[in-house]
């Protein structure tokens, strides 16, 4: 440990000694565990903040990176464990008016309904999420997320696998023309969900505990509305759908490195060592206009609102 160096900073968030040490060396760009307990090695791997390498090393996130990945599990342990005391206890239940179970068929539940409106399905969608113990199965036959989209299902997503429930999601193709889109997947893929791509017509969909199925009123138009079932005949002929085409469908493919030009992969390495762009610039020997052209291509390419920004994605994505 250098001179001055807080001892266990990251404690707070419940990050121990081995941990912080494992994740600081890791940061100083050595890429392996050597002379580290595997569990600790386990234990940084599940809370994010080191990744593995397409090539199989180790690479540690960013320290900024790092404080959000924490204070989002540690919020997100908190909530699950609020959740799952409320399911337990049957609160939602004991609040209904008429003391019926949220989820249950009943009078105001019955086994078909009609979701009406995208802001309603939403909110069905959240709740049989929540209710969901054993396994999740969604399909997207358009393929591609909107960031709208990809910020409204990352904490429901999440929330499903941290609770330790199977998610299986199918995609179409075209989310691997969609950097933002094939970014999300791995994002989820590394947090324990199964994914696979289909290059077959996907019907949309979505099964919790094969006892719920969620499916649309107008496939072409889907924010008209969804039929909620919980019918166990009409159930059981979604699932039987959704597994025929999950076995037609391919695992979702290694991540590769981007095709980056030389000058691309420079840019980007100069971002992440100076302040400037004229610095950048000059020691590039490039006209500072099309430097500055190069870099706001990369920003648009990597989602980031700075340069610093950009910097940090490209490294923690192994471009650079």
């Amino acid at each position: 440990m250098k001179t001055g160096e807080a001892p266990n900073s990251l404690g707070f968030l419940c990050v121990s000694e081995q941990e912080e040490q494992l994740y600081l060396a890791l940061l100083r760009d050595r890429d392996d565990a050597t002379g580290h307990d595997p569990a600790t090695l386990t234990r940084v791997l599940e809370l994010g903040i080191v990744v593995r390498t397409t090539s199989g090393g180790l690479r540690a996130l960013s320290p900024k990176r790092t404080l959000e990945r924490l204070i989002e599990y540690q919020v997100g342990q908190l909530k699950d464990g609020l959740q799952e005391t409320a399911r337990l206890n049957k609160v939602a239940e004991h609040l209904s008016a008429d003391g019926t179970p949220a989820v249950a068929p009943g009078p105001l539940n019955p086994v078909v309904q009609q979701i009406e409106g995208m802001e309603a399905v939403r909110s069905v969608i959240d709740e049989v999420t929540f209710f969901a113990h054993t396994e999740n199965l969604t399909t997207n036959p358009v393929g591609v997320l909107s960031a709208e989209s990809i910020e409204i299902s990352r904490p429901i997503d999440l929330r499903i696998l941290r609770r330790g429930v199977r998610m299986r999601t199918l995609m179409a193709s075209a989310c691997l023309q969609d950097e933002k889109t094939i970014a999300y997947l791995r994002e989820l893929a590394t947090r324990g969900a199964e994914i696979r791509i289909s290059s077959h017509p996907l019907e949309r969909m979505i099964i919790c505990d094969r006892a719920v199925a969620l499916t649309p009123l107008d496939p072409d138009n889907t924010a008209r509305g969804a039929l909620l079932t919980r019918e166990p005949g009409l159930v059981s002929t979604v699932v039987s759908l959704f597994e025929r085409m999950w076995a037609a469908a391919q695992e979702l493919p290694e991540e590769a490195l981007p095709s980056l030009t030389e000058t691309e992969r420079r840019i980007l390495e100069t971002l992440y060592l100076v302040d400037k762009d004229e610095t950048g610039a000059r020691q590039l020997n490039m006209a500072l206009r099309t430097y500055r052209k190069y870099v706001a291509r990369l920003m648009d390419r990597l989602d980031a609102d700075n340069r610093f920004q950009a910097a940090l994605r490209a490294r923690e994505r192994g471009w650079i």
